[in-house]
This record gives C-alpha cells, sequence and structure tokens, in this order.
C-alpha cells in the first residue's frame, strides 16, 4: 500500500495530530454530533474482549472533518474502540488543515472524510480505510442519496449504527492480526 511517505513523515504528522478532545475542541459549536454519538458507541463485551486481546501497538491517524455527517457518526465510533484498547493509539486532523497528507490518502481521487491511516509502532503504513464501511455504503445506496455526506444533525439508525462500528472494529481486528503475523515485527519482538 504505497502512500508515498516515509514512516518519518508520517511519524511528524502523528506528532502533529491532536487527541479526540483537542480535535473537538477547536471546532466546540460544531461538536454537539459527535457528542451525542459518543453516547452510542458502548462495547459489547465480545468487542471489549476481543480489544483487550490486542497486543500489537499500532498508531491510527484520522482525518476528519469536525463539519462532516459522516465523521460526527464515525468518528465517536473510531474513539470508542481506540478507548477499549491500550495497543491503540488514536489521533485526528483536519482534512483542511493536512492538505498535504490528505492529498496522499486520496480515495478514487478525492479527499474523503474520515480517511483513517493504520501504521504500526514505527510509523510504516499497514492500511487506509476511508470515508464510509460496508454498512455505511449499503444505506446510503439504499436510500439513493444525492449528497455526498449525511448532515451532522441526521440520526443514523441504530442497527446500521452498531453495524458500522463493527466494520471500523473488523478493520482494527485486521490490521491487529496483521501486525502479530507480520516476520518484520516478530524477529523485532522475538515472538
Amino acid at each position: 500500500m504505497p502512500i508515498g511517505l516515509s514512516s518519518e513523515a508520517l511519524k511528524t504528522w502523528f506528532k502533529q495530530a491532536m487527541s479526540y478532545e483537542e480535535y473537538l475542541a477547536v471546532s466546540p459549536d460544531k461538536a454537539a454530533p459527535w457528542r451525542e454519538n459518543d453516547k452510542r458507541c458502548e462495547l459489547a463485551d465480545s468487542q471489549q474482549t476481543l480489544l483487550n486481546s490486542f497486543s500489537r501497538e499500532m498508531k491510527v491517524l484520522c482525518l476528519s472533518g469536525v463539519w462532516c455527517g459522516d465523521c460526527s457518526s464515525q468518528g465517536p465510533m473510531l474513539q470508542g474502540i481506540a478507548n477499549g484498547s491500550p495497543a491503540i493509539e488514536l489521533k485526528w486532523l483536519d482534512r483542511d488543515v493536512a492538505k498535504e497528507l490528505s492529498e496522499h490518502l486520496a480515495i478514487n481521487q478525492g479527499n474523503r472524510v474520515p480517511t483513517v491511516l493504520f501504521m504500526s509502532e514505527d510509523f510504516e503504513p499497514v492500511s487506509v480505510m476511508g470515508d464510509r464501511t460496508l454498512t455505511r455504503y449499503r444505506a446510503k445506496a439504499a436510500k439513493s442519496l444525492g449528497t455526498s455526506c449525511d448532515l451532522p444533525t441526521a440520526v443514523i439508525p441504530e442497527d446500521e449504527f452498531q453495524s458500522t462500528m463493527q466494520d471500523w472494529l473488523d478493520e482494527f481486528e485486521r490490521v491487529q492480526l496483521l501486525l502479530l503475523l507480520s516476520p518484520r515485527l516478530r524477529q523485532k519482538h522475538g515472538d
């Protein structure tokens, strides 16, 4: 998955990124939908058990926009998942502030949000996933919406919300397994 950035460049971007609270504090007037969705992001026991099993550290960087409807629903999911495991360090960057990085992470030639970059402990890129999960795309296709992004105040039905959160959790698990099975990291950690 070439993104044209070295691990050192990614480390620099990661250091510039913010915690979830810092990120939302930049635009507190637009953070209300995020806060509402924070309340919906409780992990099921099986999800928490999975996250407790994560042992390989992963750095995760989310390009987002506080103004974005998809971000206001999926951002809290990502943070809820990250909060469930000490192995996950999630940081946030505004897409419009981090334009250069956003261009490297373009999806179908678009600077979409949220776009999540998964990295190993030493900032080697592992996976990029973005703007919507399969569940969100299925729902959008079923509704045949013409807009590019849900409004921040649009409420996602609970079953779709939980399925979308599971989609994200599945990607975190996929990355964790990739890191656990990486010959380079297995040699480094002696496992």
